[in-house]
């Protein structure tokens, strides 16, 4: 069927955070596959990549984002089109006969967003890594190059396959708006339009550098010449000992009620607050308020489940003295759960905010499947039968204009790299029954549309972390090593398949030909895998003390210790001695069963009454947006609601014209400065010789608080938590 793209050129999408941030023309003829765009792609994502993976084992660490790349390749791409001869080559017949230049042209909008798209899915560091490094250090089963790098690749690139599959539901449909991708956008935009200043305005351009400058300046003050702006307790400070106080003003590990912070990597710890949609801020905060400022104090001054004898706050389980939980204590020399040691030593004890995330984790697995049925239970049924899920907007119908990527490729791909993942763990003899990497991919295959739906709409996604680590910790209970491969596969093939999906979004937007995207996609991620398992074997080999406590350069590897903890807690001591019948926190089970009915009355009030205010309910957000706590603290959340409430509410709807203009591009220049000052802060202050240190009141006083150091209400006695 022939369509007139011409006619369309007026018609815009019907959502105004996509009209004030995403172009409605295209220009199909705008070269994208260039060589000088792999060029410049892999030589950054690669190095990145190896950069953040070789960050990825310090304490503390910069790493270098998708956005800082998206930056810094900008002024390559200009100069390479300056410099590149413009001649056309032909190849040889026999080798097809294409035409290609190595400067087509300006340096383009299409091919600077697929460097992006490269970078953002290949340069972090991958999850795995973590399993592979426990698996080496901690129990010390040797780990050779071939097993990491096909473990890295299988649960990078799976998600890859199951990403496709879910195009045409969270990808094509106008109202899957992906706000990340909207910041995006906007900053390409701005790069690469030549938006004409009107008289007694500014650009989006100038304004963006203003903006950009502006922060990169302001961040030295916060985050390095008066630190006690980013920790800007100073109720704390005036009452320092006063460990109620502590515990609700607090920033560091407190509940964040003083909400004032002036450190811009405080206030969007969980995402810009520009970047949200206005109703998905006050769904969050308030499943803020209610579960973190009203439960969990309730609990936690009422000594429910022992709370009040650990920090409100904190990120690490607890024994029975008071200690962080000593998991070697409960470890045979073979390391086998020993059932006898864990009996003298001690149950494992959560803090308050630890308890209260992981009941709302339990509600969230059950409450997200029940919601994505009743809600959208039509539109996945449609796209199934293949019938268009809704009406197609501009940009979907630019987007006719390029070949899509048969669904076949993407089945290769997830099928093909499933059973690369059973070599793996059949070849290497990892204990890991191909039954358990069954259900493994089926949690995420499960989880990946009610959290797409969830990501495309908040910008905040779903994680498995609670489910991956219970189910195996019940059904191989005793392995720790089945537990860390389950898990990995599981939380990487969701994590993976979102993230995939986000950049086939931005794709979309910027009007990209599909199979580029899928390309640069595959190939990145693929090479980035060799390359970050590659930095990791010669880490290991050449550097002395790696992973140590004491190592000189402060190659500690925060991430693995974690991984080991959790790997311990769920993989040896299991979930049934933490959760069971009989056991402190086993109503918190009763969770599951709730989240299955929450949403119930909200769908059934907005069918009775559809123009109802209870039609924007979406309790799967209420549930989800507070997740990040721990290792968040309130503060990350009042500060960030509070400088939504002024740009996402305030200004837009009393400023729309200037909000359409400048608002996404404030958000791309806070974030851009503060990242850009924050490594050179790192790489100038602090990173060489140990660091300079300015050792004065404003970076001292917020350390001398019950805040800081993590007091908790009540003195534990001197034998111990009694045991009931």
């Amino acid at each position: 069927m022939e369509f007139d793209f011409d006619a369309v050129n007026e018609e815009d999408s019907p959502f105004p955070e996509v009209r004030a941030s995403v172009s409605n023309i295209d220009d199909p003829e705008m070269p994208a596959m260039t060589l000088r765009m792999w060029l410049i792609g892999l030589v950054f994502c690669m190095t990145a990549s190896a950069m953040n993976l070789f960050f990825n084992f310090r304490q503390p660490a910069p790493s270098v984002s998708p956005l800082v790349l998206l930056l810094v390749c900008y002024p390559i791409g200009k100069f390479f089109a300056f410099v590149l001869p413009i001649t056309t080559y032909r190849l040889p017949r026999y080798l097809g006969g294409y035409e290609f230049s190595l400067n087509p042209g300006p340096w383009n909008i299409k091919e600077h967003v697929l460097v992006y798209i490269m970078a953002n899915v290949a340069i972090s560091a991958p999850y795995a890594i973590n399993a592979i490094v426990v698996t080496q250090l901690n129990y010390g089963i040797p780990v050779d190059y071939w097993f990491s790098v096909l473990l890295v690749v299988a649960t990078q690139l799976t998600g890859f396959g199951l990403a496709g599959m879910c195009r045409r539901f969270l990808v094509s449909p106008a109202s899957m708006v992906w706000p990340q991708n909207l910041v995006t956008c906007t900053l390409l935009n701005t790069l690469h339009a030549e938006d004409d200043e009107e008289p007694g305005s500014i650009t989006r351009y100038r304004y963006f550098l203003l903006v950009l400058g502006g922060a990169f300046f302001f961040f030295f003050i916060p985050g390095y010449l008066f630190s006690a702006l980013s920790v800007f307790s100073w109720m704390c400070w005036i009452l320092p000992d006063n460990i109620p106080v502590n515990q609700l003003f607090g920033v560091d590990s407190g509940l964040g009620m003083t909400i004032v912070t002036f450190d811009w990597t405080q206030i969007s710890w969980i995402g810009s607050p520009l970047m949200y949609p206005w109703w998905a801020e006050v769904h969050i905060f308030f499943g803020f308020v209610l579960f973190f400022w009203v439960v969990t104090p309730i609990l936690y001054y009422t000594n429910t489940w022992d709370l009040a004898y650990f920090p409100l706050n904190d990120s690490n389980p607890y024994d029975r003295y008071g200690n962080v939980y000593n998991v070697s204590a409960v470890l045979s020399a073979s390391n086998r759960f020993n059932l006898t040691a864990y009996e003298n030593y001690s149950p494992l004890y959560l803090p308050a905010t630890y308890a209260m995330t992981y009941m709302l984790a339990f509600a969230l697995s059950t409450c997200v499947l029940v919601h994505t049925i009743l809600y959208h239970g039509r539109s996945l049924l449609n796209g199934v039968k293949k019938i268009r899920v809704e009406q197609d907007d501009i940009h979907a119908k630019l987007m006719r204009n390029y070949p899509e990527v048969p669904d076949w490729w993407y089945l290769v791909c997830f099928f093909g790299f499933f059973l690369l993942m059973v070599v793996v763990v059949e070849v290497w003899h990892t204990t890991v029954p191909v039954w358990a990497l069954l259900l493994s991919v089926a949690l995420p295959t499960l989880y990946v549309l009610p959290s797409g739906f969830i990501f495309a709409m908040t910008g905040q996604g779903i994680t498995l972390n609670l489910l991956a680590q219970i189910i195996p910790g019940t059904l191989m209970a005793g392995d720790p090593v089945a537990n860390m491969i389950f898990k990995a596969y599981s939380v990487q093939t969701l994590t993976e398949s979102t993230s995939f999906v986000q950049d086939l979004k931005l794709g979309h937007y910027i009007k990209v030909p599909p199979r580029a995207t899928f390309l640069v996609q595959f190939v990145g991620t693929l090479l980035a895998s060799f390359i970050q398992i590659g930095v990791k074997q010669w880490m290991f080999n050449n550097i002395p003390d790696i992973c140590t406590p004491n190592q000189p350069s402060f190659l500690t590897c925060p991430h693995n210790e974690v991984y080991y903890t959790a790997s311990a807690v769920w993989g040896i001591i299991g979930p049934t001695r933490q959760f069971g019948k009989g056991t402190l926190y086993y109503p918190e089970l009763y969770a599951i069963i709730v989240g299955a009915f929450l949403p119930v009355p909200f769908w059934l009030w907005q069918r009775q009454y559809p123009n109802s205010w209870v039609r924007f309910v979406s309790t799967p957000v209420v549930l989800n947006g507070v997740s990040y706590i721990p290792p968040a603290a309130g503060i990350n959340y009042s500060a960030w609601f509070a400088v939504g409430f002024v740009f996402q509410y305030l200004i837009r709807k009393r400023n729309f014209a200037w909000w359409s203009k400048f608002n996404y591009v404030t958000s791309a220049a806070l974030d851009s400065g503060t990242v850009l000052s924050l490594v050179v802060i790192f790489f100038t202050l602090q990173f060489p010789k140990g660091g300079l240190n300015l050792n004065w009141w404003g970076n001292t006083v917020y350390k001398e608080t019950a805040d800081w150091t993590r007091m908790a209400l009540k003195a534990i006695p001197s034998n111990g938590i009694p045991l009931e």
